[in-house]
């Protein structure tokens, strides 16, 4: 299916928009003569100190090829072989990684429900029951997603209460950074904020759904677990050999607040959508709209007309919730258009 000659734009996924003009010209930069292979290049060099600039000086960046290998490559730095980790059951490595932490990792994921897709402290406590006892496997790490898989966001004191709930049992924190950006520019502080001043020990870095092109990177907090990094990375597969046009890309998003001015647009176009939604019949938000994400609940009807013209998926499909999702390169005009088309298709 070809989106470009069928959809006006595609609201389905943030993966589905093109790249950053500043990202290309950053790879087009790098695309000049011969340079070292496996991360012994300039632009490398650069990423890891744009992000001690960013995250604070103990912090080590890791560029890796996409999402859910910087996933478990900052996991596997933390885990035995009988632990588990402690996640909600909406969390991306529990529904969206072809069970990738089981398989690759041998982990147990303690999957936690949730309302809005965000752990509590108190969540955290119930799966500590059995530290200790060798018939159970043991939790050593708790996973969050920022944002959620819902859209929700975590502010900084609730990472930080997580962190200590963490901490205080032996644990350890990791994010599942792909939408941290968003994150961030929905809270309007910076990305220290979220991470390394909340107590966060091993986060990912997205860049892809950001404007960037297969470029994430696996930031490590904690200085003890850094130098692993390099082994793991390699055992993974996420050793890219010409690595210096994924560390440019994500130099590029960390130069001059890109990566903000990326995520703020997105997350205006989001909340555009969504304040459009509320004069139409039979449409309702499923979750508050804290970042680039909108989930709505409509009839059924109402979404397939829709897709006729536009790329979106159910996320629910027995409660009629779909997501539609905003991106760097959305436009107002793409947003009016679809909510013009939303109303017709309702009759209101």
């Amino acid at each position: 299916m070809l989106i470009d000659s069928m959809y006006p734009k595609s609201f389905a996924s943030d993966n589905h928009a093109g790249v950053h003009p500043a990202i290309l010209e950053a790879m087009a930069a790098a695309n000049h003569g011969d340079s070292p292979a496996y991360g012994g290049d300039t632009w490398t060099s650069a990423f890891e100190e744009k992000t001690k600039e960013t995250f604070g000086p103990d912090a080590n960046g890791f560029p890796v090829l996409n999402g859910a290998g910087a996933n478990m490559v900052g996991l596997a730095l933390m885990l035995g072989r009988y632990s588990a980790v402690i996640c909600a059951d909406s969390a991306h490595i529990a529904t969206h990684e072809a069970g990738a932490a089981e398989r690759l990792l041998g982990v147990k994921l303690m999957t936690v429900p949730t309302e809005d897709g965000k752990l509590r402290p108190a969540d955290i406590k119930a799966r500590l029951g059995g530290l200790g006892n060798p018939h159970e496997s043991q939790p050593t790490v708790v996973s969050i997603s920022q944002t959620s898989e819902l859209g929700t966001t975590y502010s900084p004191a609730e990472i930080a209460a997580l962190a200590d709930a963490a901490h205080e049992s032996g644990l350890r924190l990791h994010v599942d950074g792909a939408r941290i950006a968003n994150a961030a520019a929905f809270l309007e502080c910076d990305l220290k904020a979220v991470t390394t001043d909340a107590g966060v020990d091993v986060f990912s870095f997205g860049g892809t759904k950001n404007g960037a092109l297969a470029a994430e990177a696996v930031v490590v907090l904690d200085p003890s677990l850094a130098h692993a990094v390099p082994f793991l990375r390699r055992q993974s597969l996420q050793l890219a050999s010409k690595m210096r046009f994924i560390s440019a890309q994500l130099s590029a998003l960390l130069t001059d607040d890109l990566w903000h001015r990326n995520a703020a647009h997105a997350n205006q176009m989001a909340a555009r959508l969504a304040d459009g939604l509320a004069d139409v019949p039979g449409v309702s938000l499923a979750y508050p709209v804290q970042s680039n994400a909108v989930f709505a609940t409509l009839p059924h009807a109402l979404a397939e007309a829709l897709q006729q013209r536009y790329l979106f998926h159910f996320w629910d499909e027995s409660a009629g919730t779909v997501r539609w999702m905003t991106a760097f390169d959305t436009t107002p005009e793409h947003v009016d258009d679809f909510l013009d088309d939303l109303h017709k298709a309702a009759g209101a």
